[in-house]
């Protein structure tokens, strides 16, 4: 009888190089089981439904045809292909569609990320900081199109700074990735932006000869991406767009995720960045000029603005990987055509299981955007009123959307404008009241659907010539009654004085 016994060396080589695989199967099991979690955000209602809309009208929207107070103005969709992808799975699948469709995008994000950084770093490394990208992106990790994007903005970037790593400049196979990060999301402009300081860096570093050539090469590749850019169905007006978005001035900090990082509790971003500093200073870790500004770039986005945050986690590990390996180092390993064999029926397991458990999963739960940004019941009442011009609560906006009914304002914060949306925040949140009387009244608003709890739900309660006809613990609807009279009565004391 003979015995075949499996050497150490055999398994480790087989195990090594599989780290993204197991990276995208456990960020897809965990995002698909926390599905739920995806669909939190009003947004995502407003995407599928235009989405669907330019499937049934096989055209891109080029003004508003969703709400009634900007119907008719300019607007164009920068996103308009994830939304058709979010549209057609949900028509397909429902709910665990889109859910699906973003968690294996995130994935998918995190496993690339994986194979450029186990490039030039061990796997230990390399796995410590797909797990603190994962930490600072999963509060952004949700069913709306940016996040299609991000597996493309790594593809792309980590193409360009490999071949910055190695002097030279990068295939103009990477430039059809520009024209689908373009038709995915508006965040193509910062790739485009990136250009540049990554081929100063590359020119830098490369010997004095071949400098004018490494330039003329990059400056070839930085015009194709940019003819790239303008392949959608908006042309060169996709790239004007973002304009729009960075120019809404006070209006971005009221947005959650156009905030600033707040540093008066605790966060995983405050923990990981005093963590990367005391590394730095304990291993006196050093990096070359270009990429420490680059790297403070990166820094200053994600410190103004929490969104960047992702960005920050996803694009800092790519600029940072090749030097840290020179000074840290890195094992090297070339898979042999066995182990390369053995690993291609590991990935085909792996993926067999994932549908299964999907499918299995699926069965057995039923995905549902948030309740608390959805009235259901209190747009149901609002239908059968026969009303058109309805106050809506910012985060009501993508529910009306999605149920037919025109919004008094919704997620489109650019299409509204700076004035517009302040405005509508001051008169909600009563910063400013005689705001919300000004907006009622200039729009010949018939009605009001706002959150139960809101300063403007409680002063209509007040107010005669508005009458309440609908509450529950979501939304409460008002109607304008020439004859109505206040709700509720102000308590007075007998015998108090004024």
């Amino acid at each position: 009888m003979t015995m075949t016994v499996a050497s150490p060396a055999g398994e480790a080589s087989l195990s090594r190089g599989l780290l993204p695989l197991w990276i995208f199967v456990f960020a897809y099991a965990l995002l698909f089981l926390a599905g739920d979690r995806l669909l939190i955000d009003p947004d995502t209602q407003w995407q599928i439904t235009v989405g669907q809309w330019i499937l049934d009208h096989h055209a891109v929207p080029q003004t508003d045809a969703f709400s009634f107070t900007m119907r008719g103005e300019a607007w164009i969709s920068t996103q308009w292909l994830a939304q058709v992808a979010y549209a057609g799975v949900h028509a397909w699948f429902g709910w665990t569609g889109p859910v699906v469709l973003a968690a294996a995008a995130s994935a998918l994000t995190f496993a690339l990320l994986a194979r450029f950084l186990s490039r030039s770093l061990s796997e230990s490394a390399t796995f410590v900081f797909v797990a603190v990208a994962f930490a600072l992106t999963a509060p952004h990790i949700l069913a709306r199109p940016h996040v299609l994007a991000l597996p493309v903005m790594v593809m792309w970037l980590g193409g360009l700074i490999a071949a910055a790593d190695r002097h030279d400049a990068p295939s103009l196979a990477l430039v059809p990735l520009m024209a689908l990060w373009a038709n995915l999301h508006g965040g193509f402009v910062f790739g485009l932006s990136m250009i540049a300081p990554i081929a100063l860096d590359a020119i830098v570093n490369a010997q004095g000869s071949s400098r004018k050539p490494l330039m003329l090469r990059w400056t070839v590749f930085a015009l194709a991406a940019l003819l790239a850019s303008c392949c959608t169905p908006y042309g060169w007006n996709s790239l004007l767009a973002s304009q729009k978005i960075l120019s809404l001035g006070s209006a971005l900090p009221l947005i959650t995720e156009w905030r600033a990082m707040d540093f008066t509790h605790l966060h995983p971003f405050e923990v990981c960045l005093l963590g990367a500093i005391g590394l730095a200073l304990y291993r006196g870790i050093t990096l070359p000029p270009l990429r420490i500004m680059l790297l403070l770039g990166l820094l200053h986005m994600a410190l103004a603005q929490g969104r960047a945050a992702e960005i920050l986690a996803l694009v800092a590990p790519l600029i940072v990987a090749a030097p840290l390996a020179r000074q840290v180092g890195a094992a090297e390993f070339a898979p042999s055509d066995g182990t390369i064999s053995n690993r291609g029926f590991v990935s085909a397991c792996a993926a067999i299981a994932l549908v299964a458990g999907t499918f299995a999963y699926a069965s057995l739960h039923r995905f549902m955007p948030y309740a608390g940004n959805s009235p259901v019941a209190a747009v149901a009442a609002l239908k059968k009123l026969n009303v058109e011009r309805v106050f809506n609560d910012y985060d009501f906006g993508g529910y009306l959307i999605a149920s037919g009914v025109s919004p008094f304002i919704d997620g489109r914060t650019e299409l509204y404008g700076e004035k517009f949306f302040v405005d509508h925040n001051a008169a909600s949140g009563l910063m400013e009241p005689d705001n919300l009387f000004r907006l009622l009244d200039a729009y010949k608003c018939e009605a009001t659907l706002m959150r139960t709890q809101s300063a403007a739900t409680k002063l209509l309660d007040r107010v005669d010539g508005w009458k309440k006809v609908y509450a529950d613990d979501i939304a409460t609807i008002h109607v304008r009654a020439a004859g109505a009279a206040h709700t509720v009565d102000p308590a007075v004391e007998p015998g108090s004085r004024f």
